[in-house]
Formats: structure tokens, C-alpha cells, sequence
């Protein structure tokens, strides 16, 4: 963990500050984190510019990290290779090619930036083995989600545990982590072993972060904080980004300050977007996330917008507390939406993502105080945190 979590005990209306255009909250409901439409979509001249820089860099990235994943599929055992590649989109089903959607590669892509702002192209260059490390670790993460949350889509296609099975695609995710590892591992460069080592301890704290998740959907709705869930969020979410950012810079030469400046920066950036992606879970719309509307809240996920409402104290959060702990229904799945709102969470969860945003910035100028040297991360961080109405 990076700092001490700071929280207002009830939301309330948004402080005033002055924030990037990119992460400014939207007057209407906005689109999957995971689903963001193509780069350069948006209207506006600068908000297209900037998406157009950072869509550049993830497909840099993709073309960069794809050759050393298939590699490391193709190194796989039958069955497991089979479940990875039709997970990463490039096969289907019934094992025959396909030119499927394998994410934006946001990840590798700021392992490639670090290394890039601080060390310049050659340290990029040396530096995808770990990109593609750090995307085999993600996508191990998805598919053990994808089980344990029940999660029948992903990418617009059906999930791999329905497809295969919930073992096979539990066993497809193991074997993911361990070629991660592994391909670190092998890294002949001298930053792989401090690497390897972050990578791991990653790993364990994803596992930690999700157990917390799961645990903390087992409690009742009053008996969870809002300190507990962005905690669990930080795990979750923000250690893969911050460790990403991270690897990017051991592979760059940087000093342990600046590794560090560069974890914490990631990890900031991972909890804007994990309230942005909370938000969507309730309000996006399912032609554009892929999965129904509400998704979060019949299943009485307790994000962060929702936790943020519950301990708001308002007559809202009561009336929220008493639909959670009911069995879903899908009749009261509007009302369900709407004392989420009228008790705070959305507006909360709108203005944490601003101040994670503006905190985030504040550790990348301290690792890398040259804007020019600073900007790929800088649009990719705004990239993963854009809203569009």
C-alpha cells in the first residue's frame, strides 16, 4: 500500500477543483473501462487529440507485447493453450483462428511508457518482456474473476468458464501467472531478478485484494466501510497498474525513489479507475459494456459508489441497505439505481476518481518532472480514466 486512505465519512457535493477535461465527471452515464471506444471518438478537439496519443501508444504496445504472447501461449500444454488463446480472443471455440479483441493492452502499455520516460527507446525496447509478463499476469486475473464472480461475459464474447468449464479455465489462468513468472525469470537483463520478485509479490496481493472481495460480499451491508472497500480496490486494482508502472522503471535503471514515485503513481491511477469502473457497473450502458445494465448491483456487488451510499447516513442509504439485503429482484432494480444516487455514491465516486487522478500526477512529476518525458503516461493515465456522455 502506498499511503493512508482518506475518506469523507458522507458523500456530499463535489469540492471544487480544477482537473484534466479527461476525468471531469459526465452529465450522463459513461462507457465500459474495458470497452472504451476507439481512440480519437470523442468530440472536442483536445480531448480527440489526446485520445488519438494514447490510442498511438496502446497500439504500439499491442504490436510490441503480442509476439512474446503467443510465444508464450504456443509454449502451453494442448488444452491449456487452447482455453488462453480463445480468453486473448485469437481463437474460437472450436480452435480455429479468429481476430478477436484481446484488450487495449493498457497495462503492458504503461511498463513500456515508464521505461520509455525515464531511460528513453532503448530501455522501451528491453523492457517487453516485462510488458507482456505483466499482461499474461492480468489476464490470469480475468479468468479466475471471471469464475468466482460468475462473470458470463467479457469482451463482447462468451467467458472462458463457460466455454470450457469452470476447472479448465481456473487451470488455464495458473498456467498464465507461472509463464509470467517464468518469462521474467529467463530475462536476461539485470533488473529481471528485482522484477520477477515485484511481479510475485503482485500476485499475492491480487489474490489478497480479491479474497477481500469476496469476503466483504458474504458481510452485511452496514457492516462494511468505505476504508475496507477502497483498501480492497487498491489491491485489486491499483497494485497490477503500480507494479506495471513500476517494472517499467527497474528496466529503465531508475533509482529506488523513482521505482517507487512510479508505483504509487500507478496505484492512484488503478483507484480512479476503479471508481470509474464501479460507476459503470451501475450506470453503463450494456451496448457498449457488454453486459446488462445494473450488473453490479443484482449482484449485490458492494462497489464503491454503493459503500460510499450505505454510510452516507442519508434516509436513501436506508431504504439501499434494505434492497441489498433482500434477494434480488428485478423489479426493484431502478429503484435500486436511484438510492444509490440520491444517497451520494455516484457524485462520491465521481469526485474520488478526480482527487485519485490529481494524486497520481502529483507522484509521477515527482519520478519524472519533465513533461515532455512524462506525457505517455500522462495520456494514458487519462486514457483509462476518460468519461464520455
Amino acid at each position: 500500500m502506498t499511503e493512508a486512505t482518506e475518506t469523507r465519512p458522507h458523500p456530499g457535493p463535489a469540492r471544487q477543483r480544477r482537473t484534466p477535461a479527461a476525468i471531469r465527471p459526465p452529465d450522463g452515464p459513461p462507457e465500459s473501462a474495458d470497452d472504451i471506444p476507439p481512440p480519437g471518438a470523442a468530440e472536442g478537439g483536445s480531448e480527440a487529440a489526446d485520445g488519438q496519443e494514447a490510442g498511438a501508444i496502446l497500439e504500439g504496445a499491442r504490436a510490441s507485447v503480442d509476439p512474446a504472447l503467443r510465444t508464450a501461449l504456443e509454449a502451453l500444454p494442448g488444452s491449456m493453450r487452447r482455453i488462453a488463446l480463445y480468453h486473448f480472443g485469437w481463437e474460437h471455440a472450436d480452435g480455429t483462428p479468429a481476430a478477436g479483441n484481446a484488450g487495449k493492452a493498457i497495462r503492458p502499455a504503461l511498463v513500456l511508457a515508464a521505461a520509455a520516460a525515464l531511460g528513453g527507446p532503448e530501455a522501451r525496447t528491453a523492457a517487453v518482456r516485462a510488458a507482456a509478463a505483466v499482461e499474461l499476469v492480468h489476464n490470469f486475473t480475468l479468468l479466475h474473476d471471471d469464475v468466482m464472480d460468475r462473470d458470463a461475459t467479457r469482451r463482447h464474447r462468451p467467458t472462458a468458464w463457460t466455454v470450457f468449464g469452470d476447472a479448465d479455465a481456473i487451470l488455464a489462468g495458473d498456467a498464465l501467472q507461472a509463464l509470467a513468472l517464468g518469462m521474467l525469470a529467463e530475462d536476461p537483463h539485470p533488473a529481471s531478478a528485482a522484477a520477477v520478485a515485484r511481479l510475485a509479490a503482485c500476485v499475492v496481493e491480487l489474490c489478497a485484494g480479491q479474497q477481500a472481495d469476496t469476503a466483504l460480499e458474504k458481510r452485511a451491508p452496514a457492516e462494511v466501510t468505505l476504508d475496507e472497500v477502497l483498501a480492497m480496490a487498491e489491491a485489486k486494482t491499483g497494485a497490477l497498474l503500480g507494479c506495471a508502472c513500476a517494472l517499467g522503471a527497474l528496466y529503465a535503471g531508475a533509482s529506488e525513489e523513482d521505482v517507487e514515485a512510479l508505483d504509487s503513481f500507478g496505484r492512484q491511477a488503478g483507484l480512479a479507475f476503479q471508481l470509474i469502473d464501479d460507476v459503470i457497473g451501475i450506470w453503463g450502458d450494456p451496448r457498449r459494456t457488454g453486459k446488462p445494465a445494473g450488473a453490479d448491483l443484482a449482484a449485490r456487488k458492494k462497489s464503491l459508489p454503493v459503500v460510499a451510499a450505505l454510510t452516507s447516513g442519508s434516509p436513501a442509504a436506508a431504504e439501499l441497505a434494505e434492497l441489498y439485503g433482500a434477494p434480488y429482484d428485478p423489479a426493484d432494480l431502478e429503484r435500486t439505481t436511484l438510492a444509490v444516487e440520491r444517497a451520494g455514491g455516484r457524485e462520491w465516486a465521481q469526485e474520488q476518481a478526480a482527487d485519485r487522478m490529481a494524486r497520481a500526477m502529483s507522484e509521477l512529476a515527482r519520478a519524472v518532472p519533465e513533461p515532455e518525458s512524462a506525457q505517455g503516461l500522462l495520456s494514458l493515465a487519462e486514457f483509462v480514466t476518460r468519461r464520455s456522455t
